[in-house]
């Protein structure tokens, strides 16, 4: 008995090293989970709103037959007769020229309804047009749900028409019986654009913005809402269809009033220590004017995509005005830059050339030989897949792209998974020359759902991007290697001039924020 106590022990000893050996096994194959995102992040109707990247705005109404731009409100409704209106039309153009979605005026500033509301006789009901039991917003909605686009309304605040604006009470029941017609009538409503604006001199009241959010959010949840500070998606600070080269989606709603006097960088920037996921939207027209003139003449399709690149490429969806002339009809001129606008688009974006690269990266989070969060991921569409490092890494987080060719190209694209939240703060790609050195290419600050970086034309057959800075460890989704053959850039990096005064305001910018907060409480 006392021989056999050794090997028993010894025998012990090895099945619980097998057990543990097993377990340690049983444990690492386990993939590594997703790591948590940083706060603020979007919610569903803002992702959906943010993939559509373009939008078109039709500003239409009494305004497209008088000439003008802000009605008095007083203009006979028997003007108003778009003989050809053509609601299919204008999603055909919108659809054909990738665009996702139309937006109407369904009221502008005059407080003419585009739609028979039974709180007003100015509407549709009361000119000539479909003998007076017309309805532009159905036609529109229905012509939009056939062509697989998404619906947008805009109902303007200041009614220079309805007697009883100025009477707080009185006219916010009035605004809210007309949005939930607008909002109940019509099937699916996925946007609703509101502003302050207001000419100077006008009646003064209060807009009870929080009660209409409420309501939009209420009967259309879906429903992205825009307005000088969201909830949903915020004014960039300007008409010009131009984002902050900087531009991040985090915001702090109270730092700005609706209609009031705001800080036009801070809505073009965004806030790097924003509180609210409130991004911003480029609003535009493709001519001088935002209603139809037939004096006025459209912008060149080299302009939309110089728009292009500073909208859609800085983070900022693009809702570009084309109006429908006094037929009812957008103009052949404007369908032909728009057009030309696709085409551009298409022959820039078509191909992706870090498709064709062998990629590898600095670290990458979890088993190196799981595909989850594999440097490869970047080269797919989508969100939901992408690059993640090691955790550990703590700066220069890089990726490499190698190509067994030299390539030409001259436009960078990357994007965040954005429902993890916004983290990269500064970057920049180097380029390997014919000597074997490094070179610098580009750089750039904040990227989010899209960034556009138009430089010089290189060529390399090796490429690096890094990450310089980054909240938490930085998440790509998407990197795109593309060459532009019709734009000339004007700098190697739009960023070059402002990514040192970007940095440093981060620090100035936190601290003002505390002390307005401070100060309020």
């Amino acid at each position: 008995m006392i021989k056999k106590k050794p090997i028993t022990q010894f025998l012990k000893t090895i099945i619980i090293l097998l057990l543990f050996q097993l377990s340690t096994t049983s444990q690492s194959s386990h993939p590594k989970p997703p790591p948590l995102p940083i706060l603020p992040i979007p919610k569903s109707r803002q992702i959906s709103w943010q993939i559509a990247e373009m939008a078109l705005f039709l500003h239409f109404g009494t305004n497209t037959f008088t000439d003008s731009e802000w009605g008095t409100g007083h203009v006979d409704p028997s003007i108003f007769n778009p003989k050809l209106l053509n609601a299919t039309q204008w999603v055909t153009v919108a659809k054909d020229f990738g665009f996702k979605r139309v937006v109407l005026t369904a009221k502008h500033h005059d407080g003419f309804c585009l739609w028979p509301s039974k709180y007003t006789d100015y509407s549709v009901e009361s000119s000539p047009w479909r003998n007076g039991v017309g309805d532009i917003v159905a036609e529109l909605a229905e012509a939009a749900r056939n062509g697989g686009l998404e619906l947008g309304l805009y109902l303007s605040p200041w009614d220079r028409h309805e007697h009883c604006y100025g009477e707080t009470l009185e006219y916010n029941e009035y605004y809210m019986g007309q949005m939930t017609e607008l909002l109940t009538r019509y099937g699916e409503i996925n946007y609703v654009f509101l502003d302050g604006a207001k000419g100077d001199g006008e009646k003064d009241m209060e807009y009870f913005f929080d009660d209409w959010f409420s309501l939009v959010h209420q009967l259309q949840p879906g429903a992205s809402i825009f307005s000088d500070v969201g909830p949903d998606t915020r004014w960039v600070g300007n008409e010009n269809g131009v984002a902050g080269s900087t531009c991040w989606s985090l915001f702090n709603r109270s730092a700005i009033k609706i209609g009031g006097y705001s800080d036009a960088r801070y809505s073009a920037e965004g806030d790097a220590f924003g509180h609210d996921w409130v991004p911003a939207e480029c609003d535009v027209s493709i001519r001088t004017g935002w209603f139809w003139h037939a004096s006025e003449k459209p912008k060149s399709a080299m302009t939309l995509l110089d728009l292009y690149y500073k909208s859609v490429g800085r983070n900022c969806p693009l809702l570009l005005n084309v109006p429908p002339n006094s037929s009812g009809l957008i103009s052949d001129e404007d369908i032909h830059v728009l057009k030309e606008f696709s085409e551009l688009r298409n022959s820039i974006f078509s191909y992706n050339l870090a498709k064709s690269a062998l990629l590898s990266a600095s670290s990458t989070r979890g088993d190196p030989n799981d595909s989850q969060f594999s440097p490869n991921n970047v080269i797919e569409e989508g969100l939901y897949t992408y690059w993640a490092p090691d955790q550990g890494q703590q700066s220069a987080w890089t990726l490499y792209l190698e190509f067994q060719q030299v390539i030409t190209f001259n436009v960078l694209e990357l994007q965040e998974p954005i429902q993890m939240g916004q983290r990269i703060i500064e970057f920049h790609l180097d380029m390997l020359d014919e000597n074997g050195t490094w070179q610098h290419v580009v750089n750039g600050t904040t990227v989010g759902y899209r960034r556009l970086l138009l430089f010089p034309t290189v060529k390399s057959h090796l490429l690096r991007l890094v990450i310089d800075k980054s909240k938490i460890f930085p998440l790509i989704s998407h990197l795109g290697i593309y060459m532009d053959s019709y734009s000339v850039p004007r700098h190697v990096s739009d960023d070059t001039h402002t990514k040192s005064k970007f940095i440093n305001n981060l620090v100035f910018r936190r601290t003002a924020y505390n002390q307005s907060q401070s100060a309020s409480i």
